[in-house]
């Protein structure tokens, strides 16, 4: 026992200046970037899947969540929403760097998640289109036109951007403080959490075996997706640490790795059961991720 807690520990501290490095690069581009975003988002009209697949990838804060508070608005479509979450990476990308993975296995595992947000955004708003249901787009209205419409999506977008605040805020601990601080108090946050995840996961694979810890889910194409896409939903960052330390610890399947990731969209789906005011839409949206993640992770597991 206090041999695996000492390697695991060493192993954890061998990874504090990659995940420092790689957060305050990640700071850097959420804040020089991150409302021109945004604004490119809410302007994407027919090609919004297209842009959302693209820039949910991109590690932001919260961005997830802002992608939330818009739906609410009606300011991007269903396609759109799902896109960004399918393909938000969460913490699945600096842990990733930090392990010092291939560049090329990274790229992968990005392209797949925007390929596989991009398809499934595109066939909602087609979907969408022929049963005639279209999306309010504030952008298109004049500034002059003060309609009881825009009024309560002017009220909605206010405590949407309050909550989406808190909730970054909360899920990056303390961004509005200077990216350094940001950084190292996430760095701090999720080298806790991998710590924790390896700890238990050197002791299964000590008690069990690696070969029949493996087998318990990788022999099963359809349960580990399953399985790992509803890991993914749990709205915390530790979710994606434990998926991607299991896949790299070759517990997982490349299918579960990405159910997983894919239903894995941070704190977006808190914010939207907080702003989308139709709870059984929000339910919709949840078993739509899900189903979506799980098919895509049944689907890869059967072309490896």
């Amino acid at each position: 026992m206090l041999e695996i807690l000492l390697d695991t520990l060493i192993d954890s501290i061998k990874l504090i200046p990659f995940l420092f490095l790689t957060y305050l690069a990640m700071e850097y581009l959420e804040h020089k970037a991150g409302n021109k975003t945004e604004r490119m988002v809410q302007r994407a009209g027919k090609w919004g899947p297209f842009i959302g697949g693209v820039v949910g990838a991109l590690p932001q804060c919260g961005f997830s969540a802002a992608a939330s508070g818009l739906y609410a608005g009606r300011v991007i479509t269903l396609g759109t929403l799902i896109a960004i979450y399918l393909s938000t990476s969460d913490e699945m990308f600096p842990i990733l760097i930090s392990k010092r993975q291939p560049l090329g296995l990274i790229a992968s595992i990005l392209l797949t998640k925007i390929l596989i947000g991009m398809a499934a955004g595109f066939v909602l708003d087609f979907l969408q289109r022929r049963k005639g249901s279209t999306v309010h787009q504030h952008a298109e209205h004049s500034h002059g036109e003060e309609n009881q419409e825009s009024e309560r999506c002017k009220k909605e977008n206010i405590e949407t951007d309050s909550v989406i605040h808190a909730l970054c805020t909360h899920d990056r601990c303390g961004c509005e403080k200077g990216i350094f601080r940001s950084a190292a108090a996430h760095t701090v946050q999720i080298t806790i959490f991998i710590f924790l995840i390896s700890f238990v996961l050197h002791l299964l694979l000590h008690g069990i075996g690696e070969d029949a810890l493996a087998g318990l889910l990788q022999n099963r194409p359809v349960l580990g997706p399953v399985l790992a896409g509803l890991v993914g939903l749990i709205p915390n960052c530790a979710a994606s640490v434990a998926i991607t330390q299991l896949f790299l610890g070759k517990v997982i399947s490349a299918g579960a790795m990405m159910a997983g990731l894919c239903t894995g969209a941070g704190v977006g789906l808190l914010v939207l059961f907080r702003v989308n005011r139709n709870k059984w839409e929000n339910l919709k949206i949840t078993a739509l991720l899900y189903g979506i993640g799980v098919f895509a992770g049944i689907v890869i597991d059967c072309m490896i």
